[in-house]
């Protein structure tokens, strides 16, 4: 049965009287009065989430607040939606597809009917065959062209099938004890040289990440990385041991040179942006092994069932998109900082940014007509402490409204003790001065001299919400992706916009494909604004070669 109809595709949200209720609340009080009046929201509006605590008490939230917020996510077609989308119906609507990166962590007993077929054992085929080509190259029965084992992997990609691996790869390094791996997305041609520089050919395998392999930026990175390889072994033979492909596309893959024993598909209902734990991963489950990329997609299955059995109210990932809602739409927040308090996560923001502006950065609703509220914020962000001597003074004394997530954990991931708590103590302190602040009076009371006070003033009164876990391990770098997955599908779903589409990167390529033959044939007539066709001309007087 369909569980999405024409009235529930998408709800202009403004035109409800939940919407209208949440208007009139108005803002609440400062968090000091907040808290001074409740002094038990810590505890309350603490939640947990498999084996995340995420604390909001530093919110603009009120038990009002709360419920208005929920009554609004009821009146949308939240509830329906996240339904249909684990039942695998269709709702990518403008490309008629599934949306199931939710079940490529799906245990093996598990099933998922989608057009009659079950996707599951299909799934696990692919992790299955994923599985057994990172035992073999681990200990050494996949071996390189010459013999030798693989010490380095070389991973191609872009999008999605960069910024997924290359980030788990940083945060889960420490778990690594198979070969060192290495990313390449750029067509910057500095990229795939300096990811060059300095490997042995015979030791190095490539994955190449691209679903249709067409995608050009990856393609140009692939085929200098097969010249060199080729080059310095003097064998197109060897093509077949140190490549492997992750697509959907055996002849074109074939035709490259790779093996088609050596692809590792995936499906068209999963997103590249949502693929980390498909073969998209390949890279990372060679490093870490395939037990603890299990681990990984464990953690996602975790907070997937969370997502679909708690109440929303006490739904961590419900609770955070509204909180973004009620910021964006009706406070006027435009950003929204992702500040992690660990090195190994500082390519955490760079991932949220694709997942949340490319899946939410929408004007047309799901009916084809303009939205009628501000849409996707502006995600950015740099690790602690390191932002706190860059960006931070515009976050406590700046004129903007900027929500924060901060996230933590409790035990190190390398370092000596004392180095962690220094950090974790700069985590707690950060969330707290933003919250509450200094009056005049607490900067007067420190002797700070009468011409500094009003400079030295912090209003407090920003929010932010902070996520602690125990550790940095593969299960909860699977539950923090997981996490905010679900928050940007709610936030979608509210709004009436489809995250899992992205027609927005296309007009680009389309007119880079027109414009690259014109760059490099003086013949040719440049038939562009006077702008591009003035950018033209002073490329072609300059450019080398």
């Amino acid at each position: 049965m369909c569980l999405l109809t024409e009235e529930n595709r998408g709800v202009d949200l403004t035109s409800t009287p939940e919407w209208r209720r949440l208007l009139a609340l108005g803002t609440p009080p400062p968090l000091r009065e907040l808290f001074a009046s409740d002094p038990d929201r810590a505890r309350r509006y603490r939640f947990g989430c498999a084996d995340l605590t995420v604390d909001l008490s530093k919110n603009w939230l009120t038990d009002d607040i709360l419920r208005a917020l929920v009554d609004v996510a009821d009146a949308s077609a939240l509830s329906e939606r996240r339904t249909a989308m684990f039942a695998g119906e269709r709702i990518n609507s403008t490309e008629d597809r599934a949306v199931l990166h939710v079940a490529l962590r799906l245990p093996r007993a598990s099933s998922l009917i989608v057009d009659g077929h079950d996707v599951v054992p299909d799934i696990h085929r692919v992790l299955d065959r994923m599985s057994a080509f990172a035992d073999a190259v681990r200990d050494g029965t996949h071996l390189g062209h010459t013999g030798k084992p693989i010490e380095v992997v070389v991973n191609i990609g872009i999008g999605g099938s960069d910024l997924g691996p290359a980030m788990v790869y940083d945060a889960l390094h420490r778990f690594a004890d198979g070969p060192r791996c290495r990313f390449v997305s750029n067509v910057d041609g500095a990229d795939i040289a300096g990811a060059l520089a300095g490997l042995d050919p015979e030791t190095t395998l490539f994955v190449v990440c691209s679903k249709t392999f067409t995608t050009i930026e990856t393609l140009t990175n692939a085929r200098t990385a097969r010249d060199w390889l080729v080059g310095r072994l003097g064998d197109d033979q060897a093509v077949s041991r140190h490549f492997v492909a992750v697509s959907t596309d055996a002849a074109a893959v074939g035709a490259f040179g790779i093996d088609p024993q050596n692809m590792f598909g995936f499906w068209d209902w999963v997103g590249g942006r949502y693929s980390v734990d498909s073969a998209v991963g390949l890279s990372v489950m060679l490093a870490i092994g395939p037990a603890r990329f299990g681990q990984f997609l464990s953690g996602f299955h975790s907070v997937d069932k969370d997502f679909v059995s708690v109440p929303h109210a006490q739904n961590a990932a419900v609770v955070m998109a509204l909180l973004g809602m009620w910021y964006s739409n009706v406070h006027g927040a435009q950003t929204k900082a992702v500040l992690p308090y660990s090195h190994n996560l500082r390519r955490f923001p760079a991932y949220l940014q694709q997942l949340d502006m490319e899946s939410n950065g929408k004007t047309v609703g799901l009916d084809g007509r303009a939205v009628a509220t501000t849409t996707g914020p502006v995600v950015w962000g740099e690790p602690g402490t390191n932002g706190q001597h860059a960006f931070y003074q515009l976050l406590h004394q700046g004129s903007w409204l900027i929500p924060c997530d901060f996230i933590g954990f409790a035990r190190p991931g390398a370092g000596p003790q004392h180095h962690h708590d220094l950090l974790m103590s700069n985590l707690f302190a950060q969330a707290e001065a933003l919250a509450f602040g200094r009056t005049p009076a607490e900067v007067a009371a420190e002797g700070v001299p009468e011409q500094q006070i009003d400079h030295r003033v912090f209003l407090g009164n920003r929010p932010s919400t902070m996520i602690l876990a125990d550790e940095l391990s593969p299960k909860v770098l699977g539950e923090l992706i997981a996490l905010y997955e679900h928050i940007v599908f709610v936030q979608g779903a509210i709004w009436g916009i489809n995250p899992f589409d992205q027609w927005g990167v296309e007009l680009g390529k389309v007119l880079a494909n027109r414009i690259t033959p014109e760059l490099v044939d003086a013949s040719a007539v440049p038939a562009h604004d006077p702008s591009t066709n003035a950018l033209i001309a002073w490329y072609r007087a300059r450019r080398s070669g």
